[in-house]
């Protein structure tokens, strides 16, 4: 066991971990923080998304351990004062059915727009490639990201 501490959602955490511990599973179980989800455990559906030191990441490849000193970031955290404009957009649209996909997808969205306030729709496409939806065909979704991203 190893004592490790980042910041997870702008509060400082200590947590002890095992060598083979697994960030998703540390962040769920450990630290009650439910929104990342276990899809597929390979990295491959976009369901246990977070954003790590800026960027998003998949927490079922990462150890917990290589975490250490870092910031996490889940859903959790950019709705700490409520729906963020993203999401009451994604809401207005309806652009999720079950939801499973939709706190990678709004965090895949929120790395995108936090450094490009106007993507283009092949960009939102990107951004939001590595976030399998089964739902709804991803129409809403983007059509929500053009409206909230659109120039004045």
């Amino acid at each position: 066991m190893k004592k490790i501490s980042f910041t997870l959602n702008g509060e400082q955490r200590f947590v002890q971990v095992e060598a083979n511990e697994i960030l998703l599973e540390v962040i769920r179980d450990k630290m009650g923080i439910k929104s990342p989800k276990c899809g597929c455990d390979t990295g491959d559906c976009g369901a246990c998304t977070v954003i790590l030191d800026g960027k998003t990441v998949r927490s079922c490849l990462i150890f917990a351990i290589e975490v250490d000193g870092s910031e996490i970031l889940t859903l959790e955290g950019i709705s700490k004062n409520g729906f963020t404009p993203l999401q009451k957009a994604l809401n207005e649209r309806n652009a999720y059915q079950c939801g499973y996909c939709a706190p990678g997808m709004i965090l895949s969205i929120t790395e995108l727009i936090s450094g490009n306030p106007h993507p283009t729709e092949h960009e939102i496409k990107e951004s939001i490639a590595g976030n399998l939806c089964r739902c709804t065909g991803y129409k809403p979704i983007i059509d929500a990201v053009k409206e909230v991203t659109k120039k004045d």
